[in-house]
């Protein structure tokens, strides 16, 4: 795809993703700086424009967080260089500490965008949220694009956007916006030479003043900031990305954003409503263009807000009718408040639909009637497939021996979740083992505080976990809290080579950088030496071993204890075509079945998907297309049924 995104062909349609058609505008921007943390749904940004960076001269980088990745975008704007930032919505929280202070000090020449993807539904992450709240709540212009086309000249605007107010963009997707694929109409590619960098607010001996990047709690800051807003706008205002369709004077309005325009504009077409609905399709969202959405309200009684998730537009639309004293106007507004939005998950056209038929009252049959019989008939056929670790995955080992450790130990000991593929330790794929899972770091954070309750007669183990990207991007800091303020856990950092959760990218300790090119390895165990703690490596594999060394870090009972679950992903296994160890076969004749522990340990407890139940003979069987050759079942089966035999 590295052709494509760097075509020089103007004029030219190509399909792209959502994702690839961001680092296109960003490149048609003349962007000297990409920086980012892995997240689904943005994970295929960076490494689309790590694929061109080199003929296009683009510094690209994995950051270790989100926070970092701002600060080395707003470092590049102050040298004069554009950048963009990338993050998920969890990742903006992280950034928001520096943002509000960026906020404030404003950027250098250079443009700066962050691409902010939310998840509506949690497809892939651990919770919803609206990251539109935080453009809100800190001042921040804000754009939303409907389509991958819109998406790419969306973001070679917001350079020019930012340029002219002097403050970073947000341009906000959604998952059906960065994994959806559509036609993009390439755009002109920078010729020449890329300005020098140059950082111009040097000290001055002659005239020794106050950088301009220094954030101070200074009220003139913040007028500031209200006067760069104003600005903004006036310029959204005539931005190319709010449009109109319908009647004049429509009997409805329908304010939509993002993808959500494209729902409305499919549920009025439906329902063949185009003489009686107007469609005002907002790209801008904030500062929130006034005299664009007063000039439409005012010619309506009616008016419907869509969009993903919370009533952002909503809410401020109708913070705008009330302050411009319109109320006696009489204008009904419908959406979330109404009922007929929820303020969770995703919208779609049915959903328009059936708030259009509600309001306008009309007779509508989403679903035939036929249809829907034979649909839930069919679904009945459907197997339940649940969530689950990949066969092979070492986090699965490790689970079953903090399991075994745990009832060894007999104390009620518990564990501090964390964010990552071992997420899935909350439920039967962990065995239920993760009791608390918060944020990236969270696990670690949360065992500081068990581990100082011992005062209070606190006397359960405490067990925190953490993947190898996320011990680099948050987890570290709590660690070192932990040794200086002398708690009492034990901490697993489960490291598989990989940020496996969001696409196999490198971090610090792969050797790797996002171009592909070698780099320094950041010794994970010689980091956590460094702080103080007790350090052990365990392969998972080894399950007598890791669970004999999880029990005695438990013992101990003081200060903070690491063991390094180091294993290869499977999936990078794959990749790199690392045969398996072993070939696996049952024994049908020491194989239990049902009266093995539990009923069915293998396959209903331990769960392994290359392992299957085979019904009719009451025996476990090896599924040879799913089996990866681990070895671990043959060490689970109490009845000693499933073998494992070297691969030569």
């Amino acid at each position: 795809m590295a052709s494509v995104i760097a075509a020089d062909n103007p004029g030219a349609a190509v399909l792209l993703m959502g994702n690839e058609a961001v680092a296109r505008g960003a490149i048609e921007a003349g962007i000297g700086v990409a920086s980012a943390y892995p997240g689904s749904p943005t994970s295929e940004i960076l490494p689309a424009i790590a694929d061109v960076s080199g003929e296009r001269d683009i510094y690209v980088e994995w950051s270790t967080n989100e926070k970092v990745a701002l600060e080395v975008a707003a470092a590049s704007s102050f040298a004069g260089i554009r950048s963009l930032a990338v993050m998920k919505q969890n990742g903006l929280n992280v950034a928001l500490d520096f943002l509000v202070n960026l906020n404030m000090t404003g950027i250098g020449e250079g443009g700066m965008v962050v691409f902010v993807s939310d998840d509506p539904g949690a497809m892939t992450s651990g919770n919803e949220q609206d990251s539109r709240m935080a453009a809100k709540w800190f001042d921040n212009p804000l754009l939303e694009p409907e389509n991958a086309h819109e998406a790419k000249e969306m973001v070679a605007w917001a350079f020019e956007f930012s340029e002219s107010v002097n403050l970073p963009v947000i341009v906000r997707g959604v998952t059906r916006l960065c994994y959806t694929r559509g036609n993009v109409v390439l755009g002109d590619l920078p010729a020449g030479m890329r300005k020098k960098a140059r950082f111009s607010d040097v000290w001055d001996m002659y005239n020794p003043t106050k950088s301009k990047f220094t954030a101070t709690p200074s009220p003139v800051a913040h007028r500031l900031l209200h006067e760069k807003f104003e600005k903004a706008r006036e310029i959204l205002e005539n931005a190319p990305f709010n449009r109109y369709s319908g009647p004049d004077n429509p009997e409805l309005l329908i304010i939509a954003t993002g993808v959500s325009a494209a729902y409305s504009a499919e549920a009025v077409d439906v329902l063949h409503l185009k003489e009686r609905v107007g469609l005002l399709k907002m790209g801008a969202l904030w500062p929130l263009p006034k005299k664009t959405i007063l000039q439409w309200l005012s010619r309506t009684k009616n008016v419907l807000f869509v969009e993903e998730m919370d009533a952002f537009m909503e809410g401020s639309v109708m913070e705008l009718w009330a302050g411009a004293g319109l109320h006696d106007g009489g204008i009904r507004f419908h959406g979330k408040c109404s009922g007929h939005f929820p303020p969770c998950n995703e919208q779609g056209a049915d959903l328009v639909i059936k708030a259009l038929t509600d309001i306008l009252k009309i007779e509508h049959q989403l679903i035939d009637a036929d249809y829907k019989r034979e649909a839930a008939e069919y679904m009945r056929l459907v197997p339940n497939r649940p969530i689950n670790m990949c066969a092979g995955c070492p986090h699965r080992a490790t689970y079953w021996a903090i399991k075994n450790a745990i009832a060894l130990d007999g104390r009620n000991g518990f564990v501090c979740g964390d964010i990552g593929c071992y997420a899935m330790g909350f439920g039967p794929p962990g065995f239920f083992q993760a009791r608390t899972m918060h944020a990236m770091g969270s696990g670690t954070g949360v065992a500081n505080g068990f581990g100082h309750l011992g005062r209070f007669g606190f006397d359960q183990p405490v067990i925190a976990l953490s993947g190898d990207s996320t011990f680099y991007h948050a987890a570290l800091p709590a660690l070192v809290n932990a040794v200086y303020n002398r708690s009492n856990f034990t901490l697993l950092i489960l490291d598989n080579g990989a940020t496996a959760m969001t696409g196999f990218q490198p971090h610090p300790g792969t050797g790797v950088l996002a171009t592909g090119e070698p780099a320094p390895v950041v010794d994970m165990e010689a980091l956590c030496r460094a702080t103080g703690a007790e350090v052990m490596v365990c392969d998972p594999f080894n399950l007598t071993e890791t669970t004999q060394a999880i029990l005695t870090m438990m013992k101990k009972n003081a200060g903070v204890r690491v063991i390094i679950m180091r294993h290869l992903c499977q999936l990078v296994k794959v990749k790199r075509k690392i045969a398996p160890r072993y070939s696996m076969r049952v024994e049908p004749e020491k194989c239990i079945g049902e009266s093995c522990g539990c009923d069915r340990l293998c396959t209903r407890v331990f769960g392994c998907p290359g392992l299957m139940w085979d019904s009719r003979a009451g025996k476990a069987m090896i599924d040879e297309a799913i089996c990866v050759g681990c070895g671990l079942c043959a060490d689970v089966c109490p009845a000693g049924a499933i073998r494992k035999e070297e691969v030569h």
